[in-house]
């Protein structure tokens, strides 16, 4: 199976670029849950988006992309780590996302809403962005506004999702120089002509040789992006804690446990009495500190 990341230089223009492909990983993801079709192609194309975001990034931590609002799509979030692992899920409404017509955009699957985007570092402080959504931007569309207005990078995305497959490239203009605009705009002709089949189904490097072989490209030492969860039995009980007490022992009393279920992969934990006694202990123990 296919799961590459090939970052590439232009030698002779100020713009870098990313060229992914996901099959393995866009897979795994799949297999969680039974997305409705018209769910998976949006699903691959953010996750192709966020494994490009990611690596025009220098940064120890997390880039999470999310996608809400009222409409039949209610939720969509892709995870990626500075070590290249992917995650992702989704919440629909499934009477409306059946009824919904199958050209329909991101932006009207979700009803208008908000694109957010977090990194959160393992060391500082979150930040977040967010833009609003038009009715019929696609998910490219949705992320380069968000870059050109937010962040002030001239952006361009192209993805494709088919067949269990998903894949992308991304172009983006570094400070100006005198020669910028002009030579961006050349580029970004040039990739404009890519078609979907060639990023899902070509090797990068031979896509790469199709688009810009006479704009001397320079490629470097590929990624290989993978799916995994950071899901843990730690982690649930850390989110088990912001509760109440109250709340958490009427679980309990109901249903003998409280169960927590993965929304990305799926892994079900389980915190019986016991185990639930502990989790509050240090909180209500006189004159103590509880560890995060």
């Amino acid at each position: 199976m296919k799961d590459v990341l090939e970052r590439f230089l232009f030698d002779n223009a100020p713009v870098r670029g990313e060229l992914v492909q996901l099959e393995a990983t866009y897979q795994e993801v799949l297999n969680r849950h039974d997305y409705p079709a018209i769910l998976r192609e949006r699903l691959g194309e953010l996750m192709a988006a966020g494994a490009l975001l990611s690596a025009m990034l220098k940064f120890d931590g997390t880039l999470i992309m999310q996608m809400h609002g009222p409409g039949a799509l209610q939720l969509l979030v892709v995870e990626v780590t500075s070590e290249k692992t992917l995650r992702a899920t989704a919440r629909w409404d499934a009477e409306k996302i059946a009824a919904a017509p199958s050209d329909w955009s991101i932006a009207e699957l979700l009803g208008g809403g908000r694109f957010f985007i977090t990194l959160d570092p393992r060391v500082g402080e979150p930040y977040q962005g967010v833009v609003g959504m038009q009715a019929g931007q696609t998910v490219a569309q949705i992320i380069e506004h968000y870059m050109t207005h937010s962040e002030q990078l001239d952006t361009r995305l192209w993805l494709a999702c088919q067949d269990g497959m998903a894949a992308g490239m991304m172009l983006q203009k570094m400070p100006a120089q005198d020669d910028a605009e002009q030579s961006w705009e050349h580029l970004v002709t040039l990739a404009d002509t890519v078609k979907h089949e060639e990023l899902l189904q070509l090797p990068p490097r031979e896509t790469l040789y199709r688009l810009f072989h006479e704009d001397s490209v320079r490629v470097f030492e590929p990624a290989t992006p993978r799916f995994a969860c950071t899901c843990s039995r730690e982690r649930v009980g850390g989110m088990i804690k912001l509760m109440e007490r109250p709340e958490v022992d009427e679980l309990l009393a109901e249903r003998g446990q409280v169960h927590v279920v993965c929304d990305f992969c799926g892994k079900e934990y389980g915190f019986d009495a016991v185990d639930v006694g502990a989790l509050f202990a240090t909180h209500e123990a006189p004159g103590s500190t509880a560890i995060q």
